[in-house]
């Protein structure tokens, strides 16, 4: 997959340009905690789950269980 389609019929890529406008990386408090020090900025980012923020609507699109599953749209109040 390298793009898909927001609810709004804006249009979301995946892939593409590094680093990804559209892409922000989220990582829990706890997961954040096992970093100590010196880090390794490669294992950081494979603890971040991958998110998108169409740029139409503001929507989040979080791949909570990694590209393999699907994401869960949250849409902004208001």
């Amino acid at each position: 997959m390298t793009k898909f389609e927001c609810a709004c019929g804006g249009l979301i890529r995946v892939s593409g340009e590094i680093p990804n406008p559209l892409e922000w990386k989220i990582i829990s408090d706890g997961d954040f905690d096992r970093f100590q020090g010196a880090v390794d900025a490669e294992g950081v980012y494979l603890a971040c789950t991958s998110m998108f923020r169409c740029p139409g609507c503001g929507r989040l699109w979080v791949y909570w269980d990694g590209f393999e599953g699907s994401p869960v749209c949250y849409v902004p109040e208001g």
